[in-house]
């Protein structure tokens, strides 16, 4: 599993299926994490998901057994700011 961190603060988690020449990406199984400082993270599914590679901030692996471990009800955290240029 991927996790992909947007410019405009968006956290998208999916297996990368494809990339170009301009690290635009291919996304299957796709879900937004929106995080809160108030509630529980909140999962988003998206399926197959495309994401220029001019709006990625980050790529990176994770643990897909590690994270399943995770009570995402009971993790509180302000929400990622857009990427000032």
């Amino acid at each position: 599993m991927e996790q992909r961190f947007h410019t405009d603060g968006r956290v998208i988690i999916g297996e990368l299926k494809g990339f170009d020449q301009t690290t635009n990406v291919i996304l299957s199984g796709s879900t937004e994490r929106v995080y809160s400082a108030d509630e529980g993270v909140e999962e988003v599914p998206l399926g197959v998901y495309i994401v220029r590679g001019d709006n990625i901030t980050l790529i990176g692996e994770f643990d897909v057994e590690a994270d399943k471990q995770i009570d995402l009800s009971t993790v509180r955290a302000d929400p990622i700011s857009e990427v000032q240029h």
